[in-house]
């Protein structure tokens, strides 16, 4: 009898993910300003038991939960795909500007006083002309290369900080706090979290039958190119989608490091090198980490809520730290 293939063997780590998943989901469920257990959380997320319980369920806890999955499924997975792209351990969904379009035109809608579906609007319009020009001005002196888009990108995200650090200055101080929020990652106000769900399904849906091409990418170009991958038809793919992504997680969380930077790192370590499993995985696995900062941050201080941001940087600056020194190690 033949041994499972490797892809086969790791399948049951991807099932560990999806019940750490759903635990860490109950758990951000029952815990909060009003205590709950896991079986009143239960009954509630069911429609029975407290008419309080269900209330704090279905209009504030879940939703809030549910937009942490999603945005952390996003920036994993964007994260894994930025890292095969510029073949860098280090990128992240921040690296090439983003982020920073997105939350400048955020702020500058918050400056101006516009409701919160405008805000939100205004970031994803930020993504996108952030991604727009990062991807042009790439291309616009000669072949476009993973060198080339991340110095663009970095020359971007600094001109992008520049101009936070001016709206913030001319910002009135009834504005300051809320952005300054925004700015370190902020799910209080996430209220509908199911278009960025269905942004993550469909952008998982749409890389993951590129997952064989990807390991060739990883290997190199001519090694790709030999084995009959279109190298620049598959970039300029990833690239879109890792936008998007990215787009769509800072539009609902605000800006949130490390969760797509060290997501990865840490599946490559316990065995998913294979983008057939990386993929997904980093999806749960995203999901699990953003839920559990997030819990972390709604009950360290409370009732005072801490920025979700704050809560994943204090946890991936010593991970990352900690992960760098063991496979430097292996």
């Amino acid at each position: 009898m033949s041994a499972p293939s490797p892809v086969l063997a790791r399948w049951p780590l991807l099932v560990m993910l999806a019940f750490m998943l759903c635990a860490a989901l109950l758990a951000s469920l029952a815990h909060g300003s009003v205590a709950m257990s896991l079986g009143e959380s239960w009954r509630a997320l069911l429609g029975q038991g407290d008419a309080l319980h269900q209330e704090l369920i279905w209009s504030l806890r879940l939703p809030r939960a549910l937009a942490a999955v999603a945005a952390g499924g996003l920036l994993a997975l964007a994260g894994a795909l930025l890292q095969v792209l510029l073949r860098n351990p280090l990128a992240d969904p921040f690296v090439l500007g983003v982020s920073g379009g997105a939350a400048s035109a955020a702020l500058l809608a918050l400056l101006l006083g516009a409701a919160a579906w405008v805000v939100e609007i205004a970031s994803l319009g930020g993504a996108f002309l952030a991604m727009t020009l990062v991807f042009g001005l790439a291309r616009a002196r000669g072949a476009w290369s993973p060198t080339r888009l991340l110095l663009t990108g970095v020359v971007m995200a600094a001109g992008w900080g520049a101009l936070i650090n001016l709206l913030l200055a001319i910002s009135p101080d009834a504005h300051l706090k809320g952005m300054l929020f925004w700015l370190m990652g902020d799910l209080d106000n996430a209220e509908h979290p199911g278009w960025a769900l269905a942004a993550l399904a469909l952008g998982l849906l749409l890389i993951w039958p590129q997952a064989r091409a990807l390991n060739l990418l990883a290997r190199g170009d001519n090694h790709a190119a030999a084995l009959g991958v279109s190298t620049g038809a598959l970039r300029i793919l990833l690239y879109l989608i890792a936008s998007l992504l990215t787009a769509a997680a800072v539009t609902t969380a605000g800006s949130v490091g490390f969760v797509g930077l060290v997501t990865p790192h840490l599946l490559r370590l316990a065995g998913l090198r294979d983008n057939r499993l990386l993929l997904p995985a980093c999806a749960l696995g995203g999901a699990t980490l953003l839920l559990l900062a997030d819990l972390l941050a709604r009950v360290a201080i409370a009732p005072q809520q801490l920025p979700v941001g704050v809560i994943t940087a204090f946890l991936g600056v010593p991970l990352f730290l900690i992960l760098m020194r063991r496979e430097g190690g292996q």
